[in-house]
């Protein structure tokens, strides 16, 4: 249940596909990788109309045989590559209008992501937001099986009452994590999911995060 916006003080960010643009990165590092093995590329749309955590499964999806190639050679590869290009990602352009407000009003602001820990972090800096968030709590390594472990340890470092924490993300693995660690979340389909996918889930759906500061 999303309640507003006042109702809350912190606001947990998922990172990829949430603030980041990079699911067109994704999508073509890993037709790269389909060509080589000899399997039919993907497009944006059906990327996004497929994507699920754990990734193992999604690969799968794609014609991956794990009894001919170890996921974790294929999760490593694929890592590979798009570390290799991940600077050509740029925020979504409203990101630090939607940051800055919600700093203005005095809601703290955290990462909760499936990225690496140390990758994240760099991203952050170089992308210039790192001073927005007081934590950045990412996985510690790079097969992105789930992140609701580091979601309970985030919520409790950060020590706010769970009814005072909204988390934003763009895929129905951010509305599973935020329903196992007993927070509200709102989700956007500007990342990794179609809003098709994010309709399945309990939790409302924006359109733009310029939405979500309108009323501030």
């Amino acid at each position: 249940m999303f309640h507003k916006l006042n109702d809350y003080t912190h606001i947990i960010w998922d990172w990829n596909g949430t603030l980041l643009d990079d699911a067109w990165l994704c999508v073509e590092v890993m037709n790269g990788m389909l060509e080589k093995r000899g399997l039919p590329k993907v497009s944006l749309d059906f990327y996004r109309s497929v994507f699920t955590f754990p990734v193992r499964d999604y690969y799968r999806e794609l014609g991956y045989d794990f009894s001919k190639e170890p996921f974790e050679e294929v999760g490593m590869e694929f890592m590979d590559s798009y570390n290799r290009r991940q600077k050509e990602c740029r925020l979504h352009p409203e990101v630090l209008t939607v940051l800055e407000a919600f700093r203005q009003h005095g809601y703290g602001q955290s990462i909760l992501s499936a990225r690496e820990q140390k990758e994240l972090q760099a991203e952050t800096i170089d992308l210039g937001v790192k001073q927005y968030f007081e934590k950045i709590y990412g996985l510690d390594d790079h097969y992105a099986h789930g992140k609701t472990d580091v979601g309970i340890k985030l919520i409790k470092d950060l020590g706010i009452p769970a009814a005072s924490l909204l988390f934003i993300g763009d895929t129905r693995h951010d509305a599973e994590v935020a329903l196992e660690i007993g927070i509200d979340c709102i989700l956007i389909p500007n990342g990794h999911h179609t809003e098709e996918r994010l309709k399945l889930c309990s939790f409302p759906i924006i359109k733009s995060l310029n939405d979500l500061i309108a009323g501030l």
